[in-house]
């Protein structure tokens, strides 16, 4: 495997610590799974959710002493304060967890459901029906929550699913997915529904990448190197996530609170996540009126301001700008400011910048607004909210498997539907093609 990605820089080797299983080992046991998790029902499966859900709140302190080694090695290992905030796990997001697994549980369930259909003129009534994928593979770095979230939607649309968390989080994510498959076990339902790579190391990934007839659809998680390196190496379908370089457009007609307030939130609530904003265009109509009043609640919470020409002259603590700010998803309190001459202008730079991930416009201008709707092409675009919004729970789906910036099958924050297929079911009466 070619990465270079810390997070799995470690030994491939061909076998388990213990030497008796194979990567393809536990992903022909999760190939059986998936079968007869794809006949439990919906309140079966409902009800597998809430025993996880009620595991996950019983083990917490588990949870939390294994997440502390990781913690611990993190720091030590200089993984960045982006990374570790993604890694920690305490009390509160534990119940987070818990929570977002319980309202998964709730969420319709998709299987079954008919999408479309019709009567052929021979009489043959055909229907298009949503089933499970059979296997989704996961492959994140530091994010024990995806653990949880990704197994949860797994097994709420019937389908059985396969981790690989990386090194950063393994002491996490070995005592979680031990959780979730002891609580399983006791709800009747296959443990081996719930698969984890990641004693196999590097060779575990490889093996996920390449396994063809075993998983049904790969997503990445994590780092822009780790996503390309997904892509480009998969020999099985991937659902492509992006990295999050996200815009914020400021126009002449942007109120002020709504600018300062929109700004701030989308930048510090949680500067480490992909949907943070990472870079605020400014019409120069608008610059000096709404930069330093919005620059000086950025400085008040911490945010160190990457500036241009234009923004250094009215923000004096602004740094220069460097070409590689405007590519760049800092992860941290670090956010890049230009002043552009007008709507095109902003446009034109997202277009150049954008990983497609989130954009925002702060407007009252509504034929400003629809432009910008229209013709950028995002994930998810939006006029007058933050950015923090593209989020599955946010959008109502539970949690996510992760947000898509690709565009065939799904886009955007990815829920139960689009851990679905469909099948064409034909119920005839004896019909034979001439």
């Amino acid at each position: 495997m070619s990465t270079v990605i810390a997070d799995f820089a470690v030994p491939a080797d061909a076998s388990a610590q213990d030497g008796t299983e194979s990567p393809e080992t536990r992903m022909r046991a999760a190939k059986e799974a998936s079968r007869e998790v794809a006949r439990l029902t919906s309140a079966g499966k409902a009800a597998a959710l809430h025993a996880i859900a009620d595991a996950l709140t019983a083990s917490s302190a588990d949870i939390i002493a294994a997440n502390a080694l990781d913690l611990a090695r993190g720091a030590e290992d200089g993984i960045g304060d982006g990374l570790l905030d993604r890694l920690r796990l305490d009390e509160k997001r534990i119940d987070a967890l818990a929570a977002a697994v319980r309202e998964v549980a709730a969420l319709p369930d998709p299987v079954g459901r008919v999408v479309g259909g019709h009567r052929m003129p021979n009489g043959v009534a055909l229907e298009q029906v949503r089933v499970p994928f059979g296997v989704v593979g996961a492959i994140y770095e530091a994010r024990p929550n995806v653990t949880v979230d990704i197994a949860a939607l797994a097994l709420r649309s019937g389908n059985a699913a396969v981790l690989r968390g990386g090194s950063a989080a393994k002491e996490s994510n070995t005592v979680l997915v031990r959780v979730m498959r002891d609580a399983l076990a006791a709800a009747g339902v296959t443990p081996e529904a719930i698969q984890t790579v990641d004693d196999f190391g590097r060779a575990g990934a490889t093996a996920m990448m390449h396994a063809r007839g075993l998983i049904d659809v790969l997503v990445p998680r994590g780092s822009a190197g780790l996503i390309e390196t997904v892509v480009t190496e998969s020999t099985v379908p991937v659902i492509e996530t992006g990295a999050g370089v996200v815009h914020i457009v400021l126009d002449e007609t942007a109120p002020l609170d709504w600018a300062r307030d929109i700004v701030v939130n989308a930048k510090v609530q949680r500067p480490s996540v992909c949907n943070a904003v990472e870079t605020v265009l400014v019409l120069r109509a608008a610059a000096d009126r709404l930069v330093p009043e919005v620059a000086e609640a950025l400085i008040a919470q911490g945010v160190t301001i990457h500036g241009d020409e234009d923004v250094r002259r009215l923000v004096p603590a602004a740094v220069p700008t460097t070409d590689e700010d405007w590519d760049t998803e800092h992860m941290s309190l670090d956010l890049s400011m230009r002043v552009v001459d007008d709507l095109d202008g902003a446009l034109a730079h997202i277009r150049q910048y954008s990983t497609g991930h989130t954009e925002s416009i702060i407007s009252t201008d509504a034929l400003a607004i629809e432009r910008f709707l229209a013709e950028v092409d995002s994930a998810v675009v939006m006029a007058n909210a933050s950015t923090r919004f593209t989020d599955g729970g946010e959008f109502g789906f539970g949690a996510e498997v992760g947000i898509s910036t690709q565009k065939l099958h799904a886009r955007g924050p990815m829920g139960l539907a689009e851990l679905t297929s469909t099948k064409w079911l034909a119920r005839g009466a004896g019909q034979t093609r001439g």
